[in-house]
């Protein structure tokens, strides 16, 4: 059966940093039913980048990058700096992209993270929330123009309440991306995220529509899909409704550890092979896409 979406798997699943030592896990990605992987935009000296799109070929892999934004790179930051330092960022990401072969490159571009880059949730006055948008916005246009001069595309991505301020929801993720008003410059959905701040998963999907330009279908504990609670053949039904046919990442993170204490939101490696559970989770994906237009 021909897939409609091609579907992946986030590179930290196996490794964070991710470097040339762990290229034998593109042979088990593929193995496991993924199309392509979504690796975090590397830093100077974690990958070559010609190497990189050459093994990936060789494996029959795609590849879509996931930027890393932080406080000394941050559009929507007060200090000119930081700022400036972020459209450069974005603008270095397109540029990486075009050398791997990716068309997408997607995160909360915005910049503006909370807790977890040491920035703790604060009031904002009114002045200063218009601030932070027309800084975000402008630095996207910048972003953007660079995409679209190299065939990029930026996905806007809504993280949940105690990882930004700027863009939480389906609607604040639209909102940005038609202030910025180019084709290079979209909306990223991660349902991990949306099962917290949407009321309605599969509503949010359909109202952002053509604006989605990558997709993350993740559990709303960040488990292997099928292991939560998030309604899947709802969710595949509301992807063929709006036509989407980009690519779909799996970013499962472990839940090896139930013990209290022991941080959920922490990245921890693998302590062994789940590539079987990479793979259930890859066919019951497969198989809700695949019967999403039954009876709809």
């Amino acid at each position: 059966m021909t897939r409609r979406n091609p579907i992946g798997v986030i590179s930290m699943f196996y490794a964070r940093p991710f470097g040339r030592e762990h290229f034998p896990t593109f042979r088990r990605m593929k193995e496991a039913g993924c199309d392509f992987v979504e690796l975090l935009v590397p830093e100077p000296g974690e990958l070559d980048l010609a190497e990189t799109k050459a093994v990936l070929a060789d494996h029959g892999l795609g590849v879509v990058l996931a930027a890393r934004v932080n406080l000394t790179r941050d559009l929507a930051s007060a200090d000119a700096g930081a700022a400036r330092a972020g459209v450069a960022y974005l603008e270095s990401c397109v540029d990486i992209a075009a050398a791997l072969g990716a068309g997408i490159v997607g995160g909360p571009l915005y910049g503006a993270p909370l807790v977890f880059a040491g920035r703790p949730p604060a009031p904002v006055d009114e002045a200063e929330r218009a601030r932070r948008i027309d800084a975000v916005v402008a630095g996207l246009k910048a972003a953007g123009r660079r995409a679209a001069d190299r065939g990029i595309v930026l996905g806007i991505e809504p993280l949940n309440r105690f990882e930004t301020d700027i863009a939480n929801t389906t609607g604040h993720g639209l909102a940005l991306a038609e202030a910025v008003d180019m084709a290079s410059v979209g909306v990223m959905l991660d349902t991990f995220h949306m099962n917290m701040e949407d009321p309605d998963i599969p509503a949010a999907i359909r109202r952002a529509g053509q604006r989605v330009v990558h997709f993350q279908a993740n559990e709303n504990h960040r488990g292997f899909i099928g292991s939560g609670h998030v309604d899947w053949p709802a969710v595949a039904r509301a992807l063929l409704a709006i036509d989407y046919r980009g690519p779909i990442t799996l970013e499962p993170f472990r839940r090896d550890d139930e013990r209290p204490g022991v941080p959920l939101a922490q990245w921890r490696a693998p302590s062994k092979s789940e590539d079987a559970e990479l793979a259930a989770s890859i066919a019951l994906l497969d198989a809700a896409l695949a019967f999403a237009g039954r009876g709809a």
